[in-house]
């Protein structure tokens, strides 16, 4: 994700070219999801109606936008061609799914501490640039962005910066080589490639390639079989960057995880207290709070705060949890590279959490 921008589209004069929007209630199907209407939620279902009317008659790039309340499916739509067992490409978001995995990959046992250095782990050292410091880095500062190696992916002038790594053989080993311009845990900045090399230790110390892994200790559990790894690359791509592809529903299924603290219908999945960890702010980049591999951004709903969890990924991919409505919101869509994908924002902060019945 880009640093967080709040763009006000001139998008909420609602209503007066909306095309006529029928709200229907999600579909009950064989997934884990229960239904209810959303008209329980809302103050003023005019609002709903004029927004999604407005939405369907674009032009947007939004793929779906999906709401959970109470741990029920209360609203459900697609748009420009997506469909409800479509799986999308989650970007960046895969990122903090990434750290439920490592959160797993604890609990079992693989991994003793994130207080660890990744050498504890990795099998593939540094041959260029050798620091003393890279030995102190850290599980927790990949986990937070702060690996002190030059590794941006927000400055085309960094030689970590992600487009540059794509064309590399080997993502593992130029990463690692990577120049160091800061101390570990000094400052965070964006770096994909921390989220690969945690992939990578997942991979190595359990012995399981990621999307095994990931299949055997959170999908199988959550009822998630619709689902791919890919990546845009056009190279072959080592199964630790891979990203996910998701449906809607099935995201939202992470999401649920967090506001229930890692259980899914009663059992626990991630434990408790690495949930509370993982989303808790321990660092900030570009002035945004961020937990370990979570974001913790700020939504109003005109007239207080209200605390989040979000998954973010380029494009429109947001994963949106507000632990103190029990309330999770998901958006997919396909405005990559452009200001556009801040859409959901707005659709949050200025048309429903300002008409949430609370």
């Amino acid at each position: 994700m880009k640093p967080f921008l709040i763009i006000l589209f001139n998008f909420i004069g609602l209503g007066v070219f909306a095309q006529s929007y029928h709200y229907e209630q999600p579909e009950t199907l064989n997934d884990g999801w229960e239904s209810n209407n959303i008209r329980l939620l809302l103050k003023d279902t005019t609002i709903l109606n004029q927004l999604f009317g407005q939405l369907y008659q674009g032009p947007n790039k939004l793929h779906s936008v999906l709401l959970v309340n109470n741990g029920k499916l209360v609203l459900e739509e697609y748009f420009n061609g997506a469909s409800i067992d479509q799986p999308h490409d989650l970007r960046s978001a895969t990122k903090s799914i990434r750290s439920m995995l490592l959160g797993i990959a604890m609990e079992k046992g693989f991994i003793n501490s994130i207080d660890d250095s990744i050498f504890k782990y990795l099998e593939q050292r540094p041959t260029k640039n050798l620091d003393i410091r890279k030995e102190e880095i850290t599980i927790r500062h990949l986990l937070t962005m702060s690996s002190g190696l030059d590794c941006n992916d927000w400055d085309k002038k960094s030689a970590g910066q992600e487009d540059k790594i794509y064309k590399k053989k080997d993502w593992v080993q130029y990463t690692l080589d990577l120049p160091m311009i800061n101390d570990p845990g000094e400052i965070s900045t964006y770096c994909s490639m921390g989220a690969v090399l945690l992939a990578e230790i997942i991979e190595q110390t359990s012995g399981m390639s990621i999307d095994m892994f990931a299949d055997k200790y959170l999908f199988e559990p959550l009822r998630i079989t619709n689902y791919t790894w890919g990546h845009t690359s056009n190279k072959e791509v080592i199964s630790a960057g891979k990203r996910l592809y998701l449906t809607t529903r099935d995201f939202a299924k992470i999401g649920q995880l967090v506001l229930d603290k890692g259980k899914w219908n009663g059992k626990q999945i991630v434990s408790s207290e690495w949930v509370e960890l993982s989303t808790t702010a321990s660092a900030e980049i570009t002035g945004m709070e961020y937990g370990l591999l979570w974001w913790n951004i700020p939504f109003t709903d005109g007239e207080k705060d209200i605390p989040s969890v979000v998954a973010t990924g380029n494009g429109g991919q947001y994963l949106m949890i507000y632990p103190t409505l029990n309330l999770l919101a998901v958006f997919t869509g396909g405005a990559y590279n452009s200001e556009e994908d801040k859409l959901p924002f707005m659709i949050m902060n200025k048309a429903l959490l300002p008409n949430l019945n609370y």
